[in-house]
């Protein structure tokens, strides 16, 4: 099998030519920023998740990155996820190499949400925050190419329109648990496999896959002029 070298060599290069960088960070939306950690093991590209604390207010008990919203004191969305990142799960920022920024996505509260990609050594010993994370767990990469139990969800966007999500039942055999990912978490980790893996996937995507980059972009754009317009309508 491949060096874990080479592994992320390949999808280094790949990452790069979709950091969008801060192309998007002067949109007049509130801010928040999602570390996408990856790591190798057995050969294989694995992302980290953590499970959403209980008693939080919001989407208590939902797998997410870790991540949250900026701080006056972050300099860029890089340093936001980070930030999070350290008081989330006790991982150093000296210790992600971070790649790049992907196309952001927009969340229910109609934030602003940068994903940043970076590799965490695989030896990382997550220490969750009780207040914010009650468990913490990896996935292959590959199972949003390929995943065992998919289904979409339909979901109304903050703008009232009806759409569907990706949703992912990931089984881990190890410790005898069975995870949900959907939502915006699924939506970043399908787009982050489709750009490091370069394959079709065995369910639907809302992108055009020969022209991956344009097409993000304009989904992006697409939904945050419908956000726009909203807000325009209700003044």
């Amino acid at each position: 099998f491949a060096s874990r070298k080479s592994i992320k060599e390949k999808a280094r290069l790949r990452l790069r030519e979709f950091d969008v960088g801060d192309k998007f960070s002067r949109l007049p939306l509130p801010k928040a920023s999602l570390l996408l950690p990856l790591l190798v093991r057995g050969g294989r590209l694995h992302l980290l998740l953590t499970v959403r604390a209980m008693q939080l207010r919001r989407s208590p008990g939902e797998v997410c990155f870790p991540g949250g919203k900026s701080e006056a004191t972050d300099k860029d969305e890089i340093d936001t996820a980070l930030r999070e990142a350290k008081e989330e799960v006790g991982l150093q920022p000296e210790k992600v190499e971070v790649i790049c920024r992907l196309v952001p996505g927009i969340d229910k509260m109609n934030h602003l949400v940068t994903p940043v990609v970076g590799f965490i050594e695989d030896t990382f010993q997550a220490i969750p925050n009780p207040d914010e994370v009650s468990d913490v767990f990896v996935v292959p990469l590959d199972y949003f190419i390929k995943p065992l139990n998919y289904k979409t969800l339909p979901f109304k966007t903050s703008s009232g329109y009806l759409s569907w999500v990706h949703c992912f039942i990931y089984h881990d055999h190890e410790r005898k648990t069975s995870f949900k990912i959907w939502g915006l978490t699924a939506h970043f980790a399908v787009f982050l496999a489709l750009v490091i893996f370069g394959k079709r996937p065995t369910y639907e995507v809302v992108y055009d896959l020969d022209n991956l980059i344009s097409s993000s972009e304009n989904n992006f754009m697409n939904l945050y002029a419908s956000l726009y317009e909203r807000k325009k309508s209700n003044l």
